[in-house]
């Protein structure tokens, strides 16, 4: 689920024995076995602007997020805590992950040097750790104030607690990342072309290869699925909850104002396990039978996975931000701040403007 990209000790020994078969090919024109993928390429580049585009809106959407939670003491509440934490780790894979694959997948080799390759991947698994027990919490702090509202209630500093738990609990999970990741030139050894000399891949390599797919398929049980299971019953009972006091007459507006919200978190929920669903599909048939994925179309196949995943990033901003009214008004305020703070001529004469016009008001009050 946390792979950079789809190159392993298997891949790498594939290509190897495979070797170059167009060796009248410019060395300009980078190119893995026998395989012709030029036309792709326009497919690749669209790709590319998906990332550009997911990037912008999953920077700005999210540090807004968390600039206005941030603000407001009144939004200081365990469900907005646990909103800013998945914010941030959306914020963390915009910066720290996304760049770094689409190049990668794009150039077939590994720039970014030895620390960066073991980096990467741990920071991507981390991120998207954190943003699947982040959901677990916030599930569960949903479930505790509906289903459960005369028991336990998370506070604010518990909340502070699981998120610190959760950082921690994501490093530990990703740890081999650090580990098992290194650079090998291995792929390129048997290849010809002046182009590949001093390429590496960034790889990873583990005692043995059942280790390797034993972590990777406890790894999607952990930060997948059992989650997901987890949060669709924690909602389930939510909703049948509203569902039953929707029949009683005290507090509709409260009650409302319960399934408006509990409603959009679901929505995060639903969005998240779509946009991942792809990815770790590609990564599950990878690892068990990566003979079924050695074609052509692997770049543009995994490139394609990867970016809807990447778009959960968007889905704070989209599903919590826009759908809020609340959201919508601070985000103005903080458009208007930022406009009048960019230009202090215009400041001024917007001071100048409203000094003139009390002005005006109160000798118009004089008069009468």
């Amino acid at each position: 689920m946390a792979s950079l990209s789809f190159f392993t000790n298997q891949t790498v020994t594939n290509m190897t024995i495979k070797g170059p078969s167009h060796a009248n090919k410019s060395a300009n024109e980078p190119s893995f076995t026998d395989y012709d993928c030029r036309s792709f390429s326009y497919a690749l580049l669209m790709l590319a602007g998906g990332y550009i585009l997911v990037i912008l809106v999953g920077l700005f959407g999210n540090i807004c997020l968390i600039h206005i939670i941030r603000l407001k003491k009144e939004t200081h509440n365990v469900t907005n805590l646990l909103i800013a934490n998945l914010s941030l780790s959306d914020v963390v894979i915009c910066t720290m992950c996304i760049p770094f694959t689409v190049v990668y997948t794009l150039m077939d080799y590994w720039i970014f040097g030895e620390t960066m390759c073991r980096v990467s991947n741990f920071v991507q698994c981390l991120s998207v750790s954190v943003s699947s027990f982040s959901l677990v919490l916030i599930a569960i702090e949903r479930y505790q104030l509906i289903a459960k509202p005369q028991g336990w209630r998370p506070n604010i500093s518990q909340a502070y607690w699981g998120i610190t738990f959760i950082w921690l609990g994501s490093a530990t999970l990703s740890a081999p990342f650090l580990v098992f990741y290194h650079l090998t030139d291995e792929p390129f050894r048997n290849i010809s072309h002046s182009f590949y000399k001093d390429k590496y891949v960034c790889i990873d390599s583990w005692p043995s290869e059942w280790s390797r797919l034993g972590f990777t398929t406890c790894l999607l049980g952990v930060q997948y699925f059992a989650p997901l299971c987890f949060i669709f019953i924690c909602y389930a009972k939510v909703f049948v909850c509203l569902r039953r006091h929707s029949g009683l007459r005290e507090s509709e507006s409260r009650l409302s104002e319960s399934k408006r919200i509990s409603a959009i978190l679901a929505s995060i929920v639903v969005a998240f396990a779509i946009c991942w669903m792809p990815l770790n599909i590609f990564n599950l048939i990878f690892d068990w039978h990566h003979e079924a994925l050695l074609s052509c179309h692997h770049n543009l196949l995994f490139t394609f996975c990867h970016l809807v995943a990447m778009v959960s990033t968007c889905i704070n901003p989209v599903f919590y931000g826009l759908l809020n009214k609340n959201f919508q008004k601070d985000l103005n305020n903080i458009m208007r701040q930022w406009k009048c703070d960019s230009g202090p001529e215009e400041y001024e004469n917007i001071r100048m403007s409203l000094k003139h016009k009390e002005t005006s008001q109160e000798t118009a009050e004089g008069q009468h």
